[in-house]
């Protein structure tokens, strides 16, 4: 068998063993791409960084081609991340080992020294996993609130009247909401993904690189802001269309262009001050002094078939692959303990006051959430005073069917969170610990309400969804449990009422409520 027939064979195994190892990350991730628009560059990137690896061929011939035992070690924490991931129910582990397995690959294949001359190339990978729902959703509503703080700063340089309260901008007649969608982030991932390529092409000082890079999130913002302060001026002054539809998009495209123009316009600038005159570069804009006399005395050659053939150490590391592959079949399916509990329909209606009516969520909502059993009950007290009580347990919390925070959904409702803080809630009768809960004021057009939740998970009550993941982890080894609930109280500030007096409604509630939660989601 030929060498280059070795080869390709050894490579199409393993991406086959990839492919299998990680295919529910791998089709989460092209779902992504391709189902929302704030990952659509991600579609490129894997090709512009096989371009840029293809490019640099020569010189890791140069650097020269040597197995590395180094790799196996480094495919050794990317599989055990791997498992981590399957543990804890994020997708962004998984996508993170894959990452990790795929650089260990390429050094037990080539060698750490030629693995450096495609640093940028593999790196530039990371660019296209999208970032964990409670990490968007953080983003997100600060660049909401500072894009619609620039907007409202340019209609009132151009003499329209406007006003912002949250992410509403008032002008009178009309409202403009400034939605997630319209937060900056479909500006900000694309461009810094560009602005990435643009320094790594871009052969100058580092310190102008790191600029050109860092650039891209304040031009993201300034053109988003600009963004809406040109629709605000348009619907004032030729209606309600101006931001909708057709010409709502095509402001964004035409303006999504712009910044690429300002990116390049920067690059420009920056390259006329104190140009590099000194010195040898290689095609990346770096110095490459012992790259130049390397090739003294003959040149370079490109790389032949026999040296790129790969070493004991890549067939080691591909090999470690194969026993994973299997025990990856067996975590998925692994038995979880299953604790025996009362099911939500049977949760009582009456309640030390309060009186609840049982509500049935919409099938959308079903099929995304996919929990094992949920309640939604609008609760009534006997002073005319009303809350909703929402609760949602899984029995098992695996990738793709884990509790969702409410910090991610809400905002995809058009909810517009204006706080997020903690409140201590005192044990019923004064006896046990408090509960240490999240509470959110939430906003949409001019309908305001306070939510209050927490996560129950197994026999913890947690508020942080980083020490939610954690312990799912924790649990799922050393208990065999990975069960809990999502639990949610949310009531309208009504006219007359104030924030104070709705936190003392949803106190009364939780704790006429939490004592019965056990039976349902038991510890």
């Amino acid at each position: 068998m030929s060498h280059r027939l070795l080869v390709s064979l050894s490579m199409l195994v393993t991406a086959a063993l990839l492919g299998y190892l990680y295919s529910d990350s791998l089709v989460f991730l092209f779902n992504r791409w391709i189902g929302n628009e704030d990952y659509s560059h991600g579609v490129l990137v894997p090709v512009v960084s096989l371009f840029l690896a293809w490019q640099a061929r020569h010189r890791i011939a140069a650097a020269g081609i040597e197995s590395s035992w180094w790799g196996l070690a480094v495919v050794s924490v990317g599989l055990l991340l791997y498992g981590v991931g399957e543990l804890a129910t994020l997708f962004v582990v998984h996508h993170i080992s894959l990452w990790i397995v795929i650089v260990g690959l390429v050094i037990g294949a080539i060698g750490i020294r030629a693995a450096r001359e495609i640093m940028f190339p593999l790196g530039y990978l990371l660019i296209a996993i999208p970032l964990p729902n409670f990490l968007y959703a953080g983003l997100s509503s600060k660049l909401q609130l500072w894009s619609s703080a620039l907007g409202v700063g340019c209609l009132q340089l151009i003499g329209v009247t406007a006003f912002l309260e949250g992410n509403v901008i008032d002008l009178g007649p009309v409202q403009l909401q400034v939605v997630e969608a319209c937060s900056g982030i479909r500006y900000l991932f694309p461009l810094s993904a560009l602005a990435l390529l643009c320094a790594y092409l871009f052969k100058d000082r580092m310190w102008k690189r790191v600029v050109l890079v860092l650039s891209a999130i304040p031009i993201s913002i300034f053109v988003n802001g600009f963004r809406i302060g040109m629709i605000g001026a348009l619907v004032e002054w030729t209606g309600q269309g101006a931001a909708e539809g057709f010409s709502h998009l095509f402001e964004g495209a035409v303006l999504f262009m712009v910044s690429l123009g300002l990116l390049v316009v920067e690059m420009w600038l920056l390259a006329k001050i104190r140009p590099e005159t000194t010195g040898a570069f290689d095609e990346r804009g770096l110095r490459c002094e012992a790259s130049v006399k390397t090739l003294e005395g003959g040149g370079l050659q490109p790389p032949t078939s026999n040296r790129l053939f790969p070493g004991s150490a890549y067939f080691c590391s591909v090999a470690v692959l194969v026993p994973v592959a299997f025990a990856s079949t067996l975590l998925v399916e692994r038995e979880e303990i299953v604790p025996s509990r009362a099911m939500f329909i049977d949760f009582p209606k009456q309640i030390d006051g309060w009186a609840g009516t049982s509500m049935a969520l919409e099938k959308q909502y079903i099929d995304t959430l996919r929990f094992d059993d949920y309640l939604l009950v609008e609760f009534r007290s006997d002073k005319g005073q009303s809350a909703t009580f929402y609760a949602a347990y899984y029995q098992s919390q695996r990738k793709g069917q884990s509790v969702h925070s409410p910090q991610s959904c809400l905002p995809g409702g058009g909810w517009e969170i204006l706080s997020m803080t903690g409140v201590d809630v005192p044990a019923r009768n004064g006896m046990g610990r408090p509960l240490h809960i999240n509470r959110a004021v939430i906003q949409k057009d001019h309908q305001k309400q306070v939510v209050w939740y927490w996560f129950k998970q197994r026999d913890r009550i947690l508020s942080n969804e980083y020490l939610v993941k954690f312990y799912l982890l924790w649990d799922a080894v050393s208990r065999g449990r990975t069960d809990g609930a999502l639990i949610r109280m949310s009531s309208v500030v009504g006219p007359g009422d104030t924030e104070t007096m709705v936190d003392q409604r949803l106190g009364q509630l939780v704790s006429a409520v939490e004592p019965e939660l056990n039976r349902y989601v038991p510890d």
